[in-house]
């Protein structure tokens, strides 16, 4: 065989590559407006699927949207009334700014505190950096 055969064949027993951030799909936000009220009925799943704390999240959102935002069983509900478009938005920003880490792109983050300072540990490139707080 010659080089371009035995590259050929090389070529065609590697996988594929696959871009690591086609895993990561986040579910959208499912809002609806009630009354002067909007309420996030998945806000816990999403929660769930980023490993965050729900409160960090609306904490968040809150600032986001500058509502008040409380916590009601499966639900979340802001004072005000906001567009589904709206909201998911500002979920990519939260997940753009407390999830996906900003050395490799990975969404395989935790926060840990180190000496009262919260931090994002990535778990695929072992990076840390503090985290903005949310106030």
């Amino acid at each position: 065989m010659n080089y371009k055969e035995l590259l050929k064949k090389a070529y065609e027993t590697i996988p594929k590559h696959s871009d690591r951030h086609e895993r990561f799909q986040p579910p959208k936000v499912e809002s609806f407006i009630e009354g002067s009220r909007t309420i996030v009925k998945n806000l816990n799943t999403i929660a769930n699927y980023l490993n965050r704390d729900i409160q960090h999240i609306v904490k968040y959102l809150s600032k986001e949207l500058a509502s008040p935002g409380t916590v009601d069983g499966n639900r979340v509900i802001f004072v005000g009334k906001f567009r589904n478009k709206l909201v998911n938005e500002k979920m990519q920003q939260y997940i753009k700014e407390y999830v996906v880490c900003k050395e490799c792109g990975s969404p395989d983050t935790r926060f840990e505190k180190e000496d009262r300072v919260l931090m994002i540990h990535c778990m695929a490139c072992q990076a840390k950096y503090p985290v903005q707080k949310v106030r």
